[in-house]
This record gives structure tokens, C-alpha cells and sequence, in this order.
């Protein structure tokens, strides 16, 4: 199966108690890199998400960035320090304080003193946070479910493409093993012709001519590589149709590939063969080009 890697989504719910904004982009990239912008207050939940994206994903730039709007405060509780707040009153009573400090006390007074006054997590607020996360992970999971979708569609645009594609490197292939032989033939009885023209000029036995322009001919053979080639192209057509990502195989199978058109550009013979090889290569760039969008 087919997937590019290219993919986006953008959701916005409003869950009563906060407004949850979730924005998602792929694009092509060699491994699985993960990126999240998120409050500081969602910091915790930053390993689950990255879970729960490599459970959809196996490849591309994800980059993922959370908004959280809340509706209203967060319920906080203030702890105060009687006996610093004694001390610190007992203090300015003191006449020595009295009478160096002009004007009264005020309440303001007294919380300049970080000591005094501890403000923390309510256990209310410790129950609207853990659901705040749990709204938070669905909607992030909805938007990476949409991004994986769109990559799916978009997927099955490459399949068809590439597809085609290997219709038409699999027929020059065909044309290719049906041109060299030809080749072949024609080579080996000009050759042959040619030695028994000069058999009364050469000091040797005719013979043994003969077997060495045998054994160039088959020097030139090009019967393995399409062999190759054609097995290359048959696990190509299993790859797509397999449920698991295969961007890498196909990447690699290409380079296999390539190699062996490149051999038999290099022993074959003939012009027609020479100009089926150009265009073997010019459809094998061009899948090239397309597999490096998929995942």
C-alpha cells in the first residue's frame, strides 16, 4: 500500500471548559521526526502524543502544534503561614519599627514577603487538568487521523502514477531482451562472415577465430540482468500491494534497478537497444523522483 508523506490538518473543539486548537503537517523526510509545540501546562502530555503519532506514522516531518484557550481560571489554593504572619505583625509593632515607619501597615505590606503565601494546585484543579489532558489527546489523535488519511488519498494518486510507470519500464524491458537478440544474431553473423573473408589472410586456424568472436558475443549476453530486472520489478508490484510502509524498499529496489540497466547499457549492442535503455532510465528517475514521497 502507498502513502505519501505529505499530509495536513487543522482542528479547532470547544469542549464547554476550554478551546482546544490542534494544527498538523507532514512532509517528506528520510526517518520519523517529531515535532511539538505545546503549552507549558501540557508538557506532560508531550511523550503520550509522540506514542500516539508513531502508532499512525512510520516516516516524514511531523509537526504538530497545541493552542488551549480556558473558558475560565483554574482553581488554585492559597495556603498562608500563621506563625510568619504573627512574627512578621509582632514585628512592626515593635516601638523601634513604629516609630521608623511612617504611616500604617496594609495587607499589601505583609505579601511582599514570598514566604508568607504559598498558591498551588487545588485537588479540583488537579481533576479539570488530568480532563483537560484527556480532551487534549483526542483531539490531537483526531487531527493525526486526519493528516494520515490525506496522506492515504494522496497515496493512491502515487500509486497510480507509479504504477503506470513500471507498466512502461516493464515493457521496455520486454522490447529490450527482444532487440538484444536480435542484436546478438546479427553481430555473430557479420563476425563470422567477416573472419571467413579474411581466413586465407590469417596465420592461424579459422577455428579458433570463430570461438573467440563466440565467446565476445557472449561476453555481450544481457540475459541475467534482464532476469534481475524483471524479478526487481515483480517484488516491486508485491511491495505496493502489502499493507506495511514500503518507501525505503522501493528507494532501494530503484537502486538495484538502475544498476542493472546500466550494465546492460554497457555490454549491449545496437542503436534501437541503445535508445529502449535511454528511456529505461528516463522512467526509472522519474519513479525515483516520485518514491521519495512515499512513506
Amino acid at each position: 500500500m502507498i502513502k505519501s508523506m505529505t499530509g495536513f490538518a487543522s482542528l479547532a473543539r470547544d469542549t464547554g471548559t476550554i478551546v482546544v486548537s490542534v494544527t498538523a503537517r507532514s512532509v517528506n523526510h528520510r526517518y520519523l521526526d517529531i515535532q511539538i509545540r505545546s503549552p507549558q501546562v501540557l508538557q506532560t502530555l508531550e511523550s503520550d502524543v509522540r506514542d500516539l503519532i508513531q502508532r499512525r506514522l512510520t516516516r516524514g516531518r511531523v509537526d504538530l502544534t497545541i493552542s488551549v484557550e480556558f473558558k475560565r481560571r483554574p482553581a488554585v489554593s492559597v495556603d498562608v503561614d500563621d506563625e510568619l504572619m504573627k512574627a512578621l505583625v509582632d514585628a512592626a509593632n515593635r516601638p523601634d519599627v513604629v516609630d521608623a515607619v511612617t504611616g500604617k501597615w496594609e495587607v499589601g505590606d505583609l505579601l511582599r514577603f514570598p514566604q508568607l503565601v504559598t498558591v498551588s494546585e487545588s485537588p479540583r484543579q488537579v481533576d479539570e487538568m488530568l480532563h483537560v489532558e484527556q480532551e487534549v489527546a483526542r483531539i490531537v489523535e483526531e487531527a493525526v487521523a486526519a493528516v494520515d488519511e490525506m496522506r492515504l488519498k494522496e497515496g493512491e494518486f502515487l500509486q497510480s502514477d507509479l504504477s503506470e510507470r513500471i507498466r512502461l519500464l516493464s515493457g521496455l524491458v520486454k522490447n529490450i531482451e527482444q532487440t538484444a537478440g536480435e542484436s546478438d544474431d546479427s553481430l555473430r553473423e557479420r563476425l563470422t562472415q567477416r573472419v571467413d573473408e579474411l581466413a586465407p589472410d590469417l596465420g592461424t586456424n579459422g577455428a579458433v577465430v570463430v570461438q573467440e568472436v563466440v565467446r565476445f558475443v557472449a561476453r555481450s549476453d544481457i540475459h541475467e540482468e534482464l532476469t534481475r530486472l524483471r524479478a526487481h520489478i515483480g517484488h516491486w508490484e508485491e511491495l505496493v500491494e502489502d499493507t506495511a510502509a514500503c518507501g525505503r524498499k522501493l528507494d532501494f529496489l530503484l537502486q538495484e534497478m538502475n544498476r542493472e540497466v546500466n550494465t546492460i547499457g554497457s555490454k549491449a549492442m545496437g542503436a534501437e537497444t541503445s535508445k529502449l535503455i535511454v528511456s529505461a532510465k528516463s522512467e526509472l528517475e522519474k519513479l525515483r523522483e516520485q518514491v521519495q514521497n512515499v512513506e
